[in-house]
């Protein structure tokens, strides 16, 4: 008896699901060396306990070769997910048992794993009713995928950014561009796959704005795709198109020049073969074109006159008499590997309320476009303090130093266990399981072995997302200039996306400071207390002779390690936004 005693396995601990538990966590990240003995003890799957914690809006499980499946009862357990992050693990060749539904789930990265196919029964969920109704963005990059499940936007039909780069497609189900399928999908990226044909029935896709179909086995590409009313990107590079002259477009020439060569007849695979439409046949598609528009709601208002508009002004990299590059190091791949910076000069926030508008502003984005700093987090520093080129790189915690906002000189780690002990003693005071300020985004960190850090050219951390900014580059109330940064986990499509509504939401506060003075206005003590991460600016707004207030918005290169181009922003692709008071001239 006592050696069966002895013999008996003893039950592998979860001290993080215990803490969870204990303190009412709505988010949860499992990684580390450690995992992956835990999970194989747990027969390939996530722990049942884990189904018992019905609070969880965040969960992430990363890194485990390991986990194969995540086991029976999340959907039932988990009902109130937002963000479902499984990526780096060992999942395939299905979903065994499917994982919807979950009703409030918006967020799933699935990628790189070993994922074969998604039959029904093991796969997302159920199309009728669907099994995923709020999904916004779903990552499958990485995987082995054959074919995609047919009915994935009945599943989830709200849709707007869907990645399958690095699969084995070779080609859509008819059934993801039919009318309305996807009415608000607008990234679409299915690069390094087998493509063979792409529908002209694309051009049901109202809303799509990025198309990369690169490295596929493409032929032709069909002339219905110009009739996408919001496309503004495509790349089909690494394709074998049998039209040599689009061959060579799509290997330098803008967007906009493609699609209006396909939309002239070009021979990129579909009507007319190269030869150009009748008048008939071109009115018709102008039909069909405005008619998309006002079904997705971009048919044009009337005209605003310019009196009294907000002008955005684009100063272009070689226009600029010192641009500012950010420099990726390849070891943020693993842990926050995308970021785009802007720079914003001119604005006044030293006036009024303006610098309290603006905190407020950034912390909405936060809360809602950046999902709790779980899709993205924004920071802002004063252009002055910046000493470029910057650096975008990873550090581990003992290693990392920062002069935090507010706070003297500190190692990561130190921070992170002040904030812990801060957020206890503040549950403590209020009585209550919740935390506020920047305490709310610790356990984006927690399990990570090296953390995200902005350097600038003396070495010095100016920015740890998502938690918080440097001392050094604070910005004070007579700030004019400003860079911005928008760093994502998730897409460098979200990181643009925020810094559009960032740059906005300026241009907004600059224009009505204008209009509209104000007496009093925000200290720099109480914009600590209000930016918890984000600094704030403030200073001198300019306006032209016809009163239109103005605002420069600086491009900001970022390179790979041998200063190869990943991203400029504002790209032309970019600052697109339908605001009826503010004209950008590029």
């Amino acid at each position: 008896m006592a050696a069966a005693a002895a013999a008996a396995p003893v039950p592998e601990a979860w001290p993080e699901l215990e803490l969870a538990e204990r303190e009412r966590r709505r988010e949860l990240l499992l990684t580390g060396p450690g995992l992956e003995q835990r999970v194989r003890a747990a027969g390939g799957r996530l722990p049942p306990r884990l189904f018992t914690l019905p609070l969880l809006h965040y969960l992430e499980v990363s890194g485990c070769g390991s986990l194969r499946e995540p086991g029976p009862g999340l959907a039932q357990g988990l009902p109130q997910l937002h963000s479902l992050v499984l990526r780096r693990n060992a999942l395939g060749p299905g979903l065994s048992p499917e994982l919807g539904p979950l009703p409030a789930l918006r967020v799933l990265d699935l990628s790189g794993n070993a994922l074969e196919a998604l039959p029904p029964g093991q796969g997302l969920g159920p199309a009728e009713p669907p099994g995923l109704p709020q999904l916004q963005s779903l990552n499958l990059s990485g995987n082995r995928l054959r074919e995609l499940p047919a009915d994935l936007a009945r599943c989830a039909p709200r849709l707007q950014t869907l990645n399958l780069t690095g699969n084995r497609l070779d080609s859509f189900p008819a059934a993801l561009f039919r009318p309305g399928a996807l009415p608000l999908l607008s990234e679409l990226a299915a690069a390094d796959n087998c493509l063979r044909e792409l529908s002209p029935d694309i051009a049901h896709l109202a809303s799509l704005k990025t198309l990369d179909l690169s490295n596929n086995q493409l032929s032709e590409v069909p002339a219905e795709l110009a009739d996408c009313p919001k496309l503004k990107e495509v790349n089909f590079r690494g394709n074998k198109l049998t039209d040599r002259r689009l061959e060579k477009m799509v290997r330098g020439c803008q967007t906009r020049s493609i699609l209006e060569y396909l939309r002239a007849g070009g021979r990129g695979g579909g009507r007319g073969g190269g030869k150009a439409h009748g008048p008939e046949k071109e009115e018709a598609r102008r039909r069909r074109r405005e008619r998309r528009r006002r079904e997705s709601g971009e048919a044009e208002d009337e005209e605003v006159g310019d009196a009294g508009r907000m002008l955005l002004r684009v100063l272009h990299v070689s226009e600029s008499p010192a641009p500012l590059t950010v420099r990726v190091s390849p070891t943020v791949r693993d842990v926050r590997p995308f970021i785009v910076g802007a720079i914003v000069r001119g604005l006044d926030l030293q006036t009024g309320n303006a610098l309290r508008r603006l905190l407020t502003s950034q912390t909405k984005l936060h809360e809602e476009l950046c999902e709790k700093r779980t899709a993205a987090t924004i920071a802002t520093h004063d252009l002055r303090a910046v000493r470029g080129p910057l650096l975008y790189d990873t550090r581990p915690p003992q290693d990392l130093k920062i002069v935090p906002l507010g706070r003297r000189e500190v190692k990561a780690k130190d921070l992170v266990r002040q904030l812990q002990l801060e957020a206890e003693e503040h549950r403590k005071q209020k009585k209550r399981q919740n935390v506020s300020g920047l305490h709310r985004y610790l356990h984006l960190l927690d399990g990570k072995e090296s953390y995200p850090c902005l350097v600038d050219a003396d070495g010095d951390v100016i920015s740890f997302p998502p938690i918080t900014n440097s001392e050094k580059t604070k910005i004070k109330k007579t700030t004019s200039d400003l860079f911005l940064e928008v760093t994502s986990a998730t897409s460098l499509q979200i990181c643009k996306e925020i810094m559009d509504a960032l740059v906005l939401k300026m241009a907004e506060i600059s224009k009505y400071t204008l209009e509209n003075k104000e007496d009093g206005s925000v200290s720099d003590t109480e914009a600590d207390a209000l930016s918890g991460q984000l600094p704030e600016p403030s200073a001198n707004a300019s306006a032209d002779k016809a009163g239109n207030a103005s605002l420069v918005v600086e491009q900001v290169r970022v390179v790979d390690e041998e200063g190869h181009l990943r991203v400029v922003y504002p790209s032309k692709t970019d600052l697109g936004f339908a605001a009826p008071h503010v004209t950008v001239i590029r």
